[in-house]
């Protein structure tokens, strides 16, 4: 029996289901009960009615669904599947942070520790980042965390002028404007599509920008054949399962491979999910006090996303 027939059988055994990024292995997508952005994620943890939760994705994730399911036993495949955009953001400085602005809000980007939560007025997503922002009054005085790069694209867009922390995606902000450029003088004809964690300088050659799901609905729903796609490699998988005639290249830091991986998500196989509903390993645990206060900035953002 090969590990998507032991994953199965299990699954039904222990009442669990399994929730997994776009920028997981194409095997560990395939095998998803939830295949999605962090939103949709999101919105699937608070709604399940499994006993368990594997998050394939990494540890800030498995983290929410932690929050939202406090009663649930949650494991993420492997432990070392962090995130350098929520490690940029230690809690302890954010706190000297926010002391430096104290009257604004905050309103922190979900890529970051169930720590940094407890510190937030709302969450927000790259999905919804604008609905949330503009969701406070024009005047209303806002720290944006913490991630630079969309901060400032949102202030671009909405006009506002959030307090900015510094902080960024590695995979993303590691893109160069270079290679967008020798892409795009290679593929004439190829429109480029971006996620707005990337750096500005990026942005700003892009045809259409966007969250993960929303840029695989554009090159899905597109009459354009070819597209340079600016985020992780992983977004791949789906782009050509959706349009396999549809051409795709992925914008990349590598002269030596056509890739732009987060080796974060990459640690997530079957075998360490298997492991997870099998044995236990790598439970999420969160104490109730910071789940309690990190609970309430993300139903606040769920509520205003429906």
């Amino acid at each position: 029996m090969g590990w998507i027939d032991k994953i199965e059988q299990i699954k039904k055994d222990r009442n669990a289901v399994i929730l997994a990024h776009y920028y997981t292995m194409p095997e560990v997508q395939d095998i998803a009960d939830c295949l999605g952005d962090s939103l949709a994620l999101s919105q699937f943890a608070q709604k399940t009615n499994a006993d368990v939760i594997v998050f394939a994705g990494v540890y800030f994730m498995a983290e929410t669904a932690k929050i939202l399911n406090p009663t649930k036993k949650v494991y993420i495949p492997d432990l070392e599947s962090g995130c350098s955009l929520s490690d940029s953001c230690p809690a302890d400085e954010f706190i000297l942070f926010k002391q430096k602005y104290p009257n604004h809000k905050v309103i922190s980007y979900i890529n970051c520790s169930a720590a940094v939560k407890t510190l937030s007025d709302i969450i927000c997503t790259s999905s919804n980042a604008l609905k949330i922002v503009q969701s406070f009054p024009a005047d209303e005085k806002l720290i944006f965390a913490p991630d630079r790069n969309l901060g400032a694209y949102i202030n671009h867009i909405s006009g506002r002028n959030m307090v900015l922390w510094n902080g960024n995606c590695h995979v993303h902000n590691a893109l160069k404007a270079e290679n967008i450029i020798e892409l795009k003088t290679k593929y004439k004809d190829a429109l480029l599509i971006a996620h707005p964690e990337c750096q500005q300088i990026i942005l700003q050659f892009a045809d259409y920008i966007g969250s993960t799901t929303q840029l695989l609905n554009f090159a899905k729903n597109s009459n354009r054949n070819q597209f340079i796609v600016a985020t992780e490699t992983g977004i791949l998988h789906q782009m050509q399962k959706q349009s396999p005639d549809k051409e795709f290249f992925i914008a990349s830091t590598d002269a030596f491979c056509n890739c732009n991986d987060c080796e974060y998500m990459k640690l997530n196989t079957l075998e360490k999910i298997y492991d997870c509903l099998a044995f236990g390993k790598n439970e999420i645990l969160l104490s109730e006090e910071i789940m309690c206060k990190a609970k309430y900035p993300i139903l606040k953002m769920l509520e205003l996303s429906k």
